[in-house]
């Protein structure tokens, strides 16, 4: 976590797609208008502290980084796989793609449950105002009548 969002380090965004940290970090640098700050965060040194504690990140003296790590946002990581030729680059990229088309098809899918829903709903709310209807008229059958006294029939009975 960096500035409150969640980052790739371009070292390990590099090895997921099959390149040098290098050929990565002079991509985005051949690119910059596709790697706004909300995508591309250059890591100052006290944010590299904290995450030399979260990660396994090479010391500052020899053999370390000469220039300040870059980090990637969710949308950056994918930015990334846009401008990059290695093979999973690619592969990634089309990934995404796939994965949006799939998406708007199911949106598209739900938009017409939705509307056979609706469609339902409103046939349900007509059927409801017919039995209310019946039912009022139903009501005045099924109120109490005056009791008419019955006369006995059988044996037994005082005739009077």
């Amino acid at each position: 976590m960096i500035r409150g969002q969640k980052v790739i380090l371009d070292q390990d965004l590099a090895k997921l797609y099959g390149v040098t940290t290098m050929a990565l970090n002079q991509a985005v640098k051949r690119n910059p208008q596709r790697f706004p700050s909300r995508f591309c965060l250059s890591v100052d040194r006290k944010e590299l502290a904290i995450l030399i504690s979260q990660n396994v990140i090479s010391s500052s003296g020899w053999g370390g980084r000469r220039k300040p790590a870059l980090a990637f946002t969710e949308h950056g990581a994918l930015m990334v796989a846009a401008v990059l030729n290695s093979d999973r680059a690619v592969a990634m990229s089309i990934f995404v793609i796939d994965a949006f088309i799939r998406l708007r098809e199911e949106v598209a899918a739900n938009h017409l449950i939705l509307k056979r829903l609706a469609e339902i709903d409103q046939s349900l709310l007509v059927h409801d105002e017919a039995l209310r209807d019946i039912y009022q008229m139903l009501m005045p059958l099924f109120a109490s009548q005056p009791e008419v006294e019955k006369k006995k029939i059988g044996f037994g009975q005082d005739s009077g």
